[in-house]
């Protein structure tokens, strides 16, 4: 299972404790993918379906829990259209339709039917807990979210610009930067910083997948510091070694172009050091003369014989 899935299970269990925080959460899922259908014999139907079981549940679950609806009135279907599979979640109960249609904002009184709407009504988005309900529904009906072993990215895909702008107002709403970008016919608003993403499943209520991804976080970023502190101490060696590659081939340089005995007492004993002990680091060196001197004398004496080595 995706890690999107997941989180989409967790909200699916998430249910608001008040009513119009419900109410807020049902209002995107049937702007999402509600509609109404009319019976051979003239009774309404309102239907919500999608591909994804989980959405026709959590409709199931608000209907039940704030109209207390009975199972009777409810029936799910499952059909394949387009080469796809649909789930599909009924109820058939006109009074109860327009009850429903009214609580949310989507009835239209001279049409008798569903109103035709590109956004939630700001009436039913005006408490924090609400707000909280409506990103939920956003998530579950249009949300999406990158493994975070391979990289943070969260977004929603939206049918139509006003959806989108509500979204970006919504999520600013909590203090998390959320961005907007056009692709094909959807407006895409996303989430692409950790710590961003992990703000925005808490203001959900997704708890465990929050926590999850912290774990992940911390995991990916206790490696990230181990290979920083492995190439560090690479590069280290590897400039190390060239250094003393660089002073043998000057000792030998001068070895063979004038003789090592030409140099000072104090260079030459450091000459014959260095090319007996080529790997030796330059404070282990130090040990090996007589008397012993510090890392700083013996890269002195090193940087003297470089220069000798320079003007052969």
């Amino acid at each position: 299972m995706s890690f999107s899935q997941e989180v989409k299970d967790e909200l699916e269990k998430q249910i608001g404790q008040a009513r119009h925080c419900r109410i807020a959460e049902l209002a995107v899922i049937l702007l999402s993918y509600g509609r109404i259908n009319t019976t051979k014999i003239g009774k309404m139907q309102l239907v919500v379906s999608s591909e994804h079981e989980t959405i026709v549940r959590k409709y199931f679950t608000l209907l039940k829990k704030t109209f207390n609806i009975e199972n009777n009135v409810l029936k799910t279907a499952f059909s394949t259209e387009n080469a796809g599979r649909m789930f599909e979640g009924i109820l058939e109960e006109d009074e109860l339709i327009v009850t429903i249609l009214k609580a949310v904002k989507m009835w239209d009184d001279e049409e008798h039917t569903m109103h035709k709407q590109t956004d939630v009504s700001d009436v039913l988005l005006k408490s924090a807990c609400c707000k909280r309900a409506y990103l939920r529904g956003c998530f579950l009906c249009a949300g999406s979210m990158s493994d975070p072993q391979k990289g943070y990215h969260l977004e929603y895909l939206c049918n139509n610009e006003d959806m989108a702008n509500q979204l970006l107002r919504v999520i600013a709403d909590f203090d998390v930067e959320a961005k907007m970008v056009r692709r094909k016919k959807y407006y895409v608003v996303y989430v692409k910083e950790g710590a961003a993403i992990v703000e925005l499943l808490n203001v959900m209520e997704a708890h465990i997948s929050l926590m999850n991804l912290e774990n992940t976080r911390i995991l990916k970023e206790i490696g990230n510091h181990t290979n920083r502190k492995v190439n560090c101490e690479t590069a280290n060696i590897i400039k190390a070694v060239n250094a003393a590659n660089k002073q043998i081939e000057d000792i030998e340089r001068i070895r063979d172009c004038k003789g090592l005995d030409s140099l000072p007492a104090s260079l030459r004993e450091m000459a014959l050091v260095r090319l007996q002990y080529p790997d030796a680091p330059l404070g282990e060196l130090g040990k090996y003369l007589d008397p012993p001197i510090g890392k700083s004398g013996v890269n002195h004496r090193l940087r003297k014989l470089g220069e000798i080595a320079e003007k052969l």
